[in-house]
């Protein structure tokens, strides 16, 4: 087994987040200036799409040669880009891109929810226990996220079918970004509520 290393966190932070600030920066770099190859003319979408996908690969290798890990959210996230993110530009069409976070979150929600049919909540293993809590605390902070992937992965679909390319990239970078956060923000009493006991081991 690979030993995990720590990271700095602003580096982690700054691989985490760095490769989806490049994609921003880019769709609006390049979304007025089309390049054609091929006969074929690539919007701005898929250009940033094409730079994204090489930059966040080059993200999760770094820091799984710094940490010796990737968490298993980092792994499907980054399979799923990948895929999606190469058909957006093959076949030179954003909507495969844009449906991502959708399989992404309903994928996140599936896994979680058949962990707890089976009365194993794996959320404490996806978060590689970063949050010291108790077995009753992973539990319903499993439901809670069940449900909120799958608000998240409605709220997606709604956006890209209806609104434009800039405003479905604003609530992929903003939106959800700030969504996650306040999400995990609002759980705080429920992390001191089931906090391990005084001088105890976090339940697994």
């Amino acid at each position: 087994m690979t030993d995990r290393r720590p990271v700095p966190q602003g580096l982690k932070l700054a691989l985490d987040f760095g490769p989806l600030v490049v994609f921003f920066a880019a769709f609006f770099l390049l979304r007025d200036h089309p390049v054609t190859l091929g006969g074929q003319t690539y919007g701005g979408f898929v250009l940033a799409t094409a730079v994204f996908v090489p930059v966040l690969i080059a993200s999760m290798a770094v820091l799984w040669r710094l940490s010796g890990h990737l968490a298993p959210m980092q792994v499907a996230t980054l399979v799923l880009v990948t895929v999606f993110g190469g058909l957006s530009v093959w076949f030179n069409d954003p909507r495969f891109f844009k449906m991502k976070p959708t399989l992404i979150y309903l994928l996140f929600a599936a896994l979680l929810g058949f962990g707890l049919v089976r009365g194993k909540p794996w959320l404490q293993l996806v978060m590689d226990g970063a949050i010291p809590m108790r077995a009753e605390g992973w539990t319903i902070l499993t439901r809670r996220l069940v449900a909120f992937f799958l608000f998240l992965a409605i709220a997606n679909e709604l956006i890209w079918r209806n609104f434009s390319d800039a405003t479905w990239v604003n609530f992929k970078t903003f939106g959800l970004t700030i969504l996650l956060m306040g999400f995990f923000i609002a759980q705080s009493r429920l992390f001191a509520r089931f906090a391990p006991e005084e001088g105890g081991k976090p339940e697994s």
